[in-house]
Formats: structure tokens, C-alpha cells, sequence
């Protein structure tokens, strides 16, 4: 093959055969192979004008790598092909090229697809990760880096390498950092407090006061129960739950249990019935405060939410304020995750544990992973794996790799009420704890953040919040992304973030009139939190009160079983 003529013959029937793959792929794509019910067939076909546009494009790029030959080289963009080692081996160069030229090929031809836009973003999501899955990096026979290491080493690397895949199949998990580092307690969670009162679902610990007076009214936050709570309390220096001690709150913090079967009929209205209101309930006798102040994260902010309209129903209000941090109440904007859920899969995940059983841990956390495949999965079975290599430590991604367990009635239901139907946005639709719900009751001030970054909660679902909250409201979007963002200490003085009082219908209209300030956004939240705490008080000298005695030490041991 030597000619224009014989790579546009071959271009073009590679165009056809894609194109006619993936029309059978989205066929079977459209029930997400989980055999629930017959699959809906999606609708797709590619314009004959935008095919012949890809072919072209193909051919001409082909007909250039084919004339460079093995002097063709990836390039510098893409930092799979970065290293000097790939330029230097001609055919690990040209390996790396054609496989990036297929690549943009099949994501055009995937933006190609004339069909519905949740279709094509599922189709971009497949080729994503199959070309992810696919590149050259992964394999030692293409990886020129792998293969220069395992000479300077003399085969150590494929050794060590080989070591390291061993532990990870032990462990049941591709190792993100060196786990061997971190222990809950010694070195992470590591803020000083007591656990004063447990159940099935929670430990509630309290913090060591480190003021002589804290505010009147306690501060508690109510972390995901899809992951441990100690992302807010790493390490001192970047720990929200040290700030928040620090800044004089009396701090509680709920330490959800890791489930195992005894949990495995547990629902969402044991999740706020026996999770948060039995929480703010103890906060408040152990406390003698009328109100409390409190903070929910991500899932636990959905949970909080969900909890407050509840007790407005009952006509209570122990809250004088509520945080939400990158929290969806209104779940019309998902962003990625939009891709997995439909009538199929959700009625699949009914029948297979909505009436008792266990999601497991780690599919929860390969499914956030393979969000981002080539940074947190690819990315560590080349260094693990082909270098030989220990990924240093890192204190969030050790927590990252410390999975959690869901009860399958309570994710069942999440699932269907929260991503599929929207229904704690609607009143009265949901009913939760025996009450009819309805997110317009409950009249409290609230400060809300969303991530700019993030691929989780995207920051227009968490501005939607503002829609539906009656209560004073302020809303402040961070630089970077669901972790990141939130997890940025003031004197690391890193990032940025946006506030603009007047808040309107969208994110994009607030977004227009929104005033960029460097650093961290903590200050102005601790700022908007000060005068709604109370008074100051004397610290108080014990942990917990009356009925509720110290059980152990913070962290306690709900937050070290493992999944």
C-alpha cells in the first residue's frame, strides 16, 4: 500500500466498518447490557457529508504518517507520549501516533452521530474509554518508557512490577499511593475528640475545644456516607474540622458505619431518621443549645437536605443555618453520571438489592475512577505495573482507596428519587420518615458552594440549589474540582474563588456578574458563619453530657472497617 488511492479505499472502509460498529454497539448499549428488560434501541446514523468530512481528515493525516514512516513522532501534548524515550524509539514513536490519529477519528466520529444528546454522550463516554484502555502507554511490548527502565534497571522494574501486581490483586485494588504509609488515627482523622454517642448507621464524636470560649451554638457536619469522613480532617494543615474547632465551634461530626449485612435492609428514611435528626437531636441535649448550626457534604448534604424538610413538615427547626458543599438537591444537572442511569438500570438495581443486600464498596469506587480513566486508573497500572514503581504517599488519594459499603433499599431508592426521577425537588412527591417533603420549608439562611471543576455535582447542579432553598442564601463557586476545591486551607493561599450577591435564575447569568478573589474561599464562609453562631460561652471542659459519656477516642472504629 503505497498510494493515496490505496489508503483512501482503506480509510474509507475503516470509516464504514465504524460506523456500522457502533450502530450495533448503541443497540445493545441502550438497556446498559443489564439484562432488566428488552434494550431500548437508541437512534443513530452518521450524514454522509460529516462521514466523508472524517474520512477526509483521515486520509490525509494517514497518507502523513505513512510518508514520515518511523520518523514520526507523537508529540509533546499528550503526557502518555512525553518522555524523551518515545522519540527515540521509531516504533514506539509511531505506535503512539497512528494511535492518537485513531483516536481524534473516533471521537469525531462520535460527535458525528445524528442522534439524542444523552446517546451521543454515551457514545463519547465508550470511546473514551476504550481508547483509553487501548493506548500504547499500557502495554510493555509499545511502552518505550517501561522498556528503557527495565534495561537501566537490569529487569528490577519488571520485578518490582510484578511485585506490585501481586499486592494489588491481594488488596483488591490498583494501588493510588502507598497505603503502607497511612493509618486512621496515627496519621490521617487525626484531630483530638471522643465518639459520645453510636448506633447501627453513626458514631457521633465531639471535638477538644481549641479556645477558651466557643460560640453558643454547635457546629455539625454531616460528611457523605459513600466515603469516610476524615477527607475533612487529613491532615492539620488542611483539615476542616481543626479550622472549624479553631475558629471557636464546638464541632460534632457524624462517623457513618461502613455496612455490612447486618445493615443490609437499612433504607434512606433510616439514613435521615436514624442518621441526621437522631445526630442534631444529640448535638442539641448534649449541647442545651435551642439551634444548631450545621454542614453537609456532597451525599451528606442531600442527606441533611432531605432531614431538614422533614422536620419543617413536623413543624421543628433546630437548625439557625445549613452549609451545603458540592451538594445536589436538585438533580436535573449530573453531569457524566447522567450517562448510567435509565429505566433499565435503575429497575435492575430494584430487583437486585432494593429489598435487602449490599452495594459493594469498590464498585462504587471504580465507577468515580473510570470518570477520569487515564489520570486515576491508567495512569497507575503503567507505574505500578510496567515501571515498578511506588506511587508516593498522598494522604487524599489513601483516602480515595478506603471504600465504603451501601445499604442496596437505601441506594435503590436514591438512585430512583434523586438522579432518575428529580423527586426532592418536587413537593410533596417524596415521602420520607412518614412526612411529605417539600424543600420550600425549609426558611433557614444557607450558604451554598460548587466546585467550578467538578465532574461529581457540576456546578450548575449545585447552583440550582439556590432555586429552591426560600431562606437567605449566599452561594460561592470555587476554582478546581469535588475534592480540591473544597479541601483548600487559607494558608496554602492556592486557587480562587467567585461571589456575587445578586443571585439569579442560572449559573451562567450569576456567573456574569460573579468577582473573582484570589485564595481561599474558607474565610469568607467562617465570615457569613460567625454571626449566626451566638454568643461566646466557656468552652466546655468534658466531652458529651448527662446520658451521653465518651465511648472511646476520636476517630473511634466505625470510620477503620474496611469494606
Amino acid at each position: 500500500m503505497n498510494s493515496e488511492a490505496d489508503w483512501s479505499a482503506t480509510a474509507l472502509q475503516f470509516q464504514q466498518d465504524l460506523g456500522q460498529g457502533w450502530t450495533q454497539a448503541m443497540q445493545s448499549l441502550g438497556g446498559m447490557g443489564n439484562g432488566a428488560s428488552p434494550p431500548t434501541v437508541p437512534w443513530l446514523s452518521f450524514s454522509a457529508e460529516k462521514l466523508q468530512a472524517l474520512q477526509q481528515a483521515y486520509v490525509n493525516e494517514a497518507a502523513q504518517l505513512w510518508n514520515q514512516g518511523l520518523q514520526a513522532s507523537p508529540g509533546g501534548a499528550d503526557k502518555r507520549f512525553a518522555s524523551d524515550a518515545w522519540g527515540a524509539n521509531p516504533v514506539a514513536a509511531f505506535s503512539a501516533a497512528v494511535y492518537l490519529l485513531n483516536a481524534r477519528t473516533l471521537l469525531g466520529l462520535a460527535e458525528a452521530a445524528d442522534t439524542d444528546e444523552k446517546t451521543k454522550a454515551r457514545l463519547r463516554f465508550a470511546v473514551e474509554q476504550w481508547m483509553a484502555a487501548s493506548s500504547p502507554s499500557n502495554f510493555m511490548a509499545l511502552n518505550a518508557e517501561a522498556q528503557q527502565k527495565a534495561i537501566e534497571t537490569q529487569g528490577e522494574s519488571i520485578a518490582r512490577g510484578v511485585q506490585n501486581l501481586l499486592k494489588d490483586i491481594r488488596q483488591g485494588h490498583v494501588s493510588m499511593t502507598d497505603e503502607s504509609v497511612f493509618e486512621v488515627g496515627r496519621n490521617v482523622a487525626t484531630t483530638e475528640g471522643a465518639v459520645v454517642f453510636e448506633n447501627d448507621l453513626f458514631q457521633l464524636l465531639e471535638y477538644k475545644p481549641l479556645t477558651p470560649k466557643v460560640y453558643e451554638r454547635p457546629f455539625l457536619v454531616v460528611p457523605p456516607c459513600i466515603n469516610k469522613f476524615y477527607i475533612l480532617d487529613l491532615q492539620p494543615e488542611n483539615s476542616v474540622i481543626r479550622h472549624l474547632v479553631e475558629q471557636g465551634h464546638r464541632t460534632f461530626v457524624v462517623s457513618w458505619r461502613n455496612p455490612d449485612d447486618s445493615l443490609k435492609d437499612k433504607t434512606w428514611d433510616d439514613y435521615i431518621g436514624d442518621g441526621a435528626i437522631k445526630a442534631i437531636d444529640v448535638v442539641q441535649e448534649i449541647s442545651g443549645a435551642s439551634q444548631i448550626n450545621a454542614l453537609g457534604f456532597c451525599v451528606g448534604g442531600t442527606i441533611l437536605g432531605t432531614a431538614l424538610a422533614v422536620l419543617a413538615a413536623r413543624g421543628e427547626k433546630p437548625l439557625a443555618s445549613a452549609t451545603f458543599l458540592t451538594t445536589l438537591l436538585d438533580f436535573s444537572d449530573t453531569g457524566v453520571l447522567d450517562l448510567f442511569i435509565d429505566d433499565a438500570f435503575v429497575r435492575f438495581r430494584e430487583m437486585q438489592m432494593g429489598q435487602g443486600g449490599i452495594l459493594k464498596g469498590q464498585e462504587l469506587a471504580t465507577t468515580f475512577s473510570f470518570l477520569r480513566p487515564n489520570d486515576l486508573v491508567w495512569n497507575y497500572v503503567v507505574g505500578n505495573y510496567l515501571k515498578g514503581e511506588t506511587p508516593p504517599p498522598f494522604d487524599l488519594l489513601y483516602w480515595n482507596s478506603d471504600s465504603t459499603n451501601l445499604p442496596g433499599p437505601m441506594y435503590a431508592w436514591y438512585l430512583r428519587n434523586t438522579y432518575f426521577e428529580n423527586n426532592l425537588v418536587k413537593p410533596g412527591k417524596c415521602t420520607v420518615c412518614g412526612e411529605k417533603i417539600d424543600l420550600r420549608k425549609v426558611d433557614i439562611p444557607v450558604y451554598i458552594y460548587g466546585s467550578r471543576e467538578d465532574h461529581i455535582v457540576p456546578i450548575g447542579g449545585a447552583y440550582t440549589s439556590t432555586q429552591h432553598l426560600p431562606g437567605k442564601k449566599r452561594f460561592v463557586m470555587g476554582a478546581s474540582g469535588h475534592i480540591a476545591g473544597v479541601i483548600n486551607p487559607p494558608a496554602k493561599n492556592k486557587r480562587s474563588f467567585w461571589t456575587n450577591d445578586k443571585l439569579a435564575k442560572t449559573h451562567a447569568e450569576w456567573l456574569k456578574g460573579a468577582k473573582e478573589h484570589p485564595g481561599s474561599w474558607w474565610p469568607d464562609w467562617w465570615n457569613w458563619l460567625k454571626p449566626l453562631a451566638g454568643k461566646q460561652i466557656a468552652a466546655p471542659k468534658r466531652y458529651g453530657k448527662g446520658r451521653y459519656q465518651p465511648i472511646e477516642p476520636a476517630p473511634g472504629r466505625y470510620v477503620k472497617a474496611k469494606a
